[in-house]
């Protein structure tokens, strides 16, 4: 009997036995949701919402459930798992189905009763001393997907060797293996986890929210978790002026005013300029569906809204903690901010400017997470993709602490009478101009995934030797370099110049990453788009 006629066989659920059946006679569409089972990661499942093994699905969330529950009762655990969701569709149901699955194996489960920002679940796992958390989101994926992070005791997302042995887990249930849930062991949260999270990021205030320097906010929050807590914190620092864009205030699973939910893509704030226009404030901010990650846009001396990138907006955040600890009397020395490797290397230049430092770790804030529980003086962490944790109140990146400092930025400059696309204009004259740029390349599917292990084959066997006119430095971390896990990335570097190739861990892409350091702004972009006709003809 073949994988589909099994499932025909098996499946009660009305919905996925329509789609079952709408596939049969139709062997690629058969072969791409058969092929192979629905990877488990670091990131734990992530995968288009449908039938087959191959999807996100009420069965391929049992059975990781069933492998995760395997292995916490192998190490010992006692503590329970903490349960979020945010507000994509079939987040609920997946998150119910998991705690029901770990109570018919006899662990506990602390379940949110409603929609939860992903740094919430990291917080929540710590607060209340589980063992382990999972969170169901796709992050800032289109509609059609969805995902199933999983969180160890620290509240930080699993490592490569956990992923390893919940996948061999795993693999030892049926997709439709039989489990008799427990409600004894199932615990509903109340509001106190919420109010101990807001009560702990408060903590990390630096300036004083007043009426003279209070800046005016347009906020969004892309139909996610982000909309209560962004709010509350905002509103309790001393925010006054917040307009939340009427149309993505409530979620939607569908995100019908922005597809696709990236506060990268302009597109995803096109709502938030229209508002912009109608409110002139001093910033525009939107977090992605989990809240986890947040882009902002800033008015020019002509009063246009520029979007900021991630890097600029994390060099923004670094500069404004770096000053105010000065401003204090506190010594930089030793103040250490963690990035990864395909962050801006302008952190570099700010921390060795105010005598501070930098760890640099692989892409994935699961390894911020790990090296702040070894950095003694931790200020900042950051990546290019618009995540930040400012403050140990959690293990993963955290828009709702990310935005507070970013308003508090905004106040403490506009005391100083600086808007905050002066503040990067500033950074920029002061260190070099450092554009980046991010191309991405999609390859659905069972071929593409070959084409993308061909294309890295192609480039280790025959590496970027030159950029632009200046001789590159080539890095295979896959050889695990510079103290550093193993991971299938490469780097080509020249004194100014950085071209990084890294496969996605979450998206059927391969992204490369362009950075260039320069002293004018025009003499840096001219060199990005050289370096962009580097790949546009190695892609060719």
């Amino acid at each position: 009997m073949c994988e589909l006629d099994r499932w025909l066989e098996k499946v009660t659920e009305a919905e996925l036995r329509e789609e079952l059946t709408s596939i049969v006679g139709k062997e690629r569409e058969i072969e791409d949701r058969f092929y192979c089972p629905l990877s488990f990661g670091t990131g734990g499942l992530r995968g288009v919402i449908g039938a087959g093994t191959n999807r996100m699905n009420v069965y391929t969330v049992g059975r990781a459930t069933l492998g995760l529950g395997e292995y916490l009762l192998q190490i010992g655990a006692k503590s329970g798992f903490v349960i979020a969701y945010d507000s994509r569709n079939k987040s609920r149901e997946f998150a119910h189905l998991a705690a029901n699955v770990l109570s018919s194996m006899g662990l506990r489960s602390y379940l949110f009763a409603e929609l939860t920002p992903t740094p919430v679940l990291s917080f929540a796992v710590r607060h209340l001393g589980a063992d382990a958390g999972i969170v169901i989101t796709a992050s800032h994926n289109p509609k059609e997907y969805n995902g199933y992070k999983v969180y160890n005791k620290h509240g930080c997302q699993i490592t490569d060797e956990a992923a390893k042995k919940i996948t061999a887990c795993i693999e030892q249930y049926d997709y439709f293996a039989p489990y008799t849930p427990n409600d004894a062991l199932i615990t509903v949260l109340d509001d106190s986890v919420k109010r101990a999270f807001l009560d702990t990021i408060k903590q990390c205030s630096l300036t004083k929210i007043t009426k003279e320097n209070a800046p005016t906010i347009v906020y969004s929050p892309l139909h996610g978790t982000g909309r209560t807590y962004v709010q509350s914190i905002l509103t309790e620092i001393g925010i006054q002026s917040l307009h939340v864009v009427r149309e993505q205030e409530k979620p939607d699973g569908n995100f019908s005013t922005c597809p696709y939910p990236n506060p990268e893509e302009k597109a995803a704030l096109s709502l938030a300029l229209r508002d912009a226009a109608i409110y002139h404030p001093d910033l525009v901010m939107a977090t992605d569906p989990d809240a986890d990650r947040v882009g902002i846009a800033v008015p020019n001396p002509s009063g246009e809204y520029v979007l900021l990138n991630g890097n600029e907006t994390g060099s923004i955040l670094f500069y404004y903690l770096l000053l105010k600890r000065r401003e204090s009397g506190i010594p930089c020395t030793g103040a250490t901010a963690i990035k990864t490797i395909v962050t801006s290397d302008i952190i570099f230049d700010m921390a060795r400017a105010f005598g501070a430092e930098v760890r640099e770790v692989l892409t994935g804030f699961k390894y911020i997470g790990e090296a702040l529980d070894q950095t003694a003086d931790y200020l900042l962490g950051l990546e290019e993709s618009y995540g930040y944790l400012v403050g140990t109140h959690a293990r993963d990146k955290d828009a709702v602490s990310a935005v507070m400092m970013i308003a508090e930025a905004c106040a403490y400059f506009k005391e100083h009478g600086k808007t905050l696309y002066e503040v990067l204009e500033e950074i920029y004259q002061t260190f070099g101009y450092y554009k980046t740029d991010l191309l991405s390349f999609t390859m659905k599917g069972k071929d593409g995934m070959a084409q993308i292990q061909r294309l890295m084959s192609e480039l280790r066997r025959a590496p970027l030797c030159e950029l632009c006119g200046q001789t590159a430095r080539f890095d295979d971390f896959s050889a695990g370099l510079y103290g550093l896990p193993k991971s299938d990335v490469l780097r080509f570097q020249s004194e100014d110049l950085r071209i990084i190739v890294r496969p996605s861990g979450t998206e059927p892409k391969i992204k490369i990453y362009l950075q260039a350091r320069a002293k004018t702004s025009d003499t840096a972009w001219n060199l990005i788009l050289q370096m962009r006709q580097l790949i546009a003809e190695k892609m060719a």
